[in-house]
């Protein structure tokens, strides 16, 4: 029983963590370039790895709080955007936390400090940065899977293309889903923000 309900949130954890781990190597890898005239490394594999796992749990956490599902029956952009400001705010904490523990046991500072050591030496414009590019991380993330939610993970392979997919078939894909939207049931047109009726 205990080993099915850590298989469970394993399973949970694993896509925003794969979603994150390759966004944050993806950004350490441009910002290590975009430094590289200056002989300096900003951020490495490791830390990127660790900010994703940090994310993959913060994600568990805030979808086990009630309110994570208060605007699941408003159009889709309620839901989009407040899952976002969740999550954003949940990793936010994570981070600090994190923080918090590399600087009193890592650094073997006394935990009484970290209040006057965020305030004079801490690197604030960093976390801001990185707090932003999270921001933006976790709107592509919730936007797909809440579409990946409304239209089920079969219809979103069916729409997206593959290799044997060509001009033709996503003209007409996309001439599907557009008369799907036109046609569709009031409950979809409601969601998707069209209807409010």
């Amino acid at each position: 029983r205990v080993g099915a309900r850590m298989l469970h949130e394993l399973r949970s954890a694993l896509p925003p963590t794969i979603f994150f781990f390759v966004g944050f190597n993806f950004i350490v890898l441009t910002t290590n370039l975009l430094v590289a005239n200056y002989a300096a490394a900003v951020s490495n594999f490791m830390l990127a790895t660790l900010a994703a796992l940090v994310v993959g749990k913060a994600v568990l956490t805030a979808n086990a709080l009630p309110v994570i599902t208060r605007f699941d029956r408003a159009p889709l952009l309620q839901p989009i955007l407040f899952k976002t400001a969740v999550y954003w705010v949940a990793v936010f904490f994570a981070r600090l936390a994190e923080r918090f523990v590399h600087f009193s046991i890592v650094d073997g500072h006394r935990p009484g400090d970290f209040a006057a050591y965020l305030l004079s030496s801490f690197s604030w414009h960093r976390f801001t940065a990185i707090s932003l590019w999270i921001l933006v991380l976790f709107l592509i993330y919730v936007t797909a899977s809440e579409f990946i939610q409304l239209f089920g993970p079969a219809e979103m392979r069916r729409l997206l293309p593959d290799r044997a997919f060509g001009q033709i078939g996503l003209r007409r894909a996309r001439e599907n889903v557009d008369e799907d939207r036109r046609a569709g049931p009031p409950e979809l047109r409601r969601l998707l923000g069209g209807d409010d009726g």
